[in-house]
């Protein structure tokens, strides 16, 4: 059982990993707008660090056991 739990576990973290790098890089398909240096994506990217920081903070937390 607790195999078939790491391997979705496993294929959503790749999933977000590659979403998050597609997102900081600016990849994008062709034909589409090019907003890889626009506000908005630097916005965008600034939250992504934010969630980033938080998220490691609360791991570290959970790890020390506070």
């Amino acid at each position: 059982m607790l195999s078939s739990v790491m391997s979705w576990l496993a294929w959503l973290g790749l999933a977000v990993l590659l979403t998050a790098v597609a997102a900081i890089t600016g990849i994008k398909p062709k034909g589409t707008r090019h907003i890889a240096h626009t506000r908005l994506m630097g916005v965008a990217r600034l939250a992504l660090l934010a969630l980033v920081i938080i998220f490691a903070y609360l791991a570290f937390r959970a790890r020390s056991g506070g």
